[in-house]
């Protein structure tokens, strides 16, 4: 179905392979693996590692470095499918699209020290220091200050919400290299860098683990006089606030996909255990009070696949798809937390007892509509951007 010179939207199971591949790997990690991780705490250590090394989390990295060298679709696939199968694609993904701001804005010299051993899995990239907490959305406030001193820049400040930063090797930061108020635009004087966590543990870096909800692994990180080699900056001082927004269409455009493949979890699971559930000698599954909900998550499930698909062919054509990459995870978000709805009603009690899993799923599920962007900034995008509405905030 073309829409758009170039772009060109697949239907069906597309990426069969990956699909199966995928589900082969994720039927070694039943729920009584997840649920355990919980109760301990812990990362997906050995499910991380067996999609390292077949190559699933390095699907974006071209193949000269040593990737796969496929599309955003694919990617989107594999995440879509591990979540399906009732595994957790958010302790990996960040390992598919944060590697992107190296790919297209680093240096040659930092892609062949970088991408190849992170295709590789000899080196973590799952970490990526942006939100601060006191500025929360508004990026260009933060207040994590880089400062130039000879061959250094010596970081100071704090970051939030840093998921999996105990567990990567690597973290991409972002910090202020210029004051705002000496800036002539407020996205200006940002930079991104590339900061080894392995050196800087203890040397200016420290990372604190806070519990949520559901495991997320995610950390507060302190940087107190930091010293980062500037060979380490990616890009151009300063404009790091534009190279990590094509990143952040990617990884919307992936979450959203996640985000279905979650939802298809919650059809699936609660369509065969009405099937199957007898009361008052007849099965659940006939009632329409039952039947109904699951629906209308199955339809907006297939409406915000069809949003994810999309994003990701515009942004594999080159083109502009940043509405597109924004209502794919609003609409995924929300499709997905109804099918987790639904699915817990039709389970009634048998949904909160953990060795059905529900529960585990339902709570996972319940970030989209928070992170990586919140529903609100979503709207207000799409109401300045895409109707022509006055900036709201």
């Amino acid at each position: 179905m073309m829409f758009n010179a170039g772009a060109t939207v697949s239907l069906g199971e597309d990426w069969p392979d990956l699909r199966d591949a995928v589900a082969k790997i994720c039927a070694r990690y039943p729920g009584a693996y997840w649920r355990r991780l919980e109760d301990e705490h812990a990362y997906p250590t050995q499910f991380i590692r067996e999609l390292t090394e077949a190559g699933f989390l390095a699907a974006l990295i071209p193949e000269p470095y040593g990737g796969g060298g496929l599309p955003l679709r694919a990617a989107a696939v594999i995440l879509e499918t591990v979540n399906r199968h009732g595994c957790s694609a958010s302790q990996g993904h960040a390992q598919m699209y944060i590697m992107g701001t190296v790919l297209r804005h680093g240096s040659e010299e930092q892609k062949r020290a970088f991408l190849p051993a992170i295709a590789a899995g000899t080196l973590r990239l799952q970490a990526f220091g942006v939100t601060e907490p006191t500025t929360g959305s508004d990026t260009t406030r933060l207040k994590t200050r880089a400062v130039r001193a000879g061959a250094h820049y010596i970081i100071t400040g704090q970051k939030v919400w840093t998921s999996r930063a105990l567990h990567s090797d690597l973290m991409l930061l972002l910090a202020r290299t210029t004051p705002v108020e000496q800036c002539r635009r407020k996205t200006d004087g940002l930079s991104v860098f590339m900061v080894d966590i392995r050196e800087s543990a203890g040397h200016g870096l420290e990372i604190r683990p806070l519990q949520t909800m559901f495991n997320h692994n995610t950390t507060e990180i302190f940087f107190d006089g930091l010293k980062v080699p500037a060979c380490n900056l990616v890009g151009e001082e300063g404009k790091g606030f534009s190279y990590i927004l094509d990143g952040l269409n990617a990884e919307r455009t992936m979450v959203a996909s996640e985000a279905v493949g979650d939802g298809r979890y919650f059809i699936d699971i609660a369509v065969r255990y009405a099937n199957q559930r007898v009361v008052f000698d007849r099965s659940i599954g006939r009632n329409q009070g039952v039947q109904f909900p699951l629906a209308r998550a199955f339809a907006e499930l297939e409406a915000a696949d069809m949003m994810a698909r999309r994003a990701a062919a515009l942004f594999d054509a080159c083109k502009p798809c940043g509405a597109d990459a924004n209502l794919a995870k609003l609409l995924a978000s929300e499709a997905c937390w109804h099918a987790a709805e639904a699915a817990m009603q039709t389970f009634g009690g048998f949904g909160f007892s953990r060795e059905y899993d529900v529960e585990r799923k339902w709570r996972e599920c319940r970030i989209y509509q928070v992170a990586p962007i919140s529903t609100n900034l979503i709207l207000s995008h799409v109401a300045q951007h895409v109707l022509g509405m006055e900036r709201s905030y």
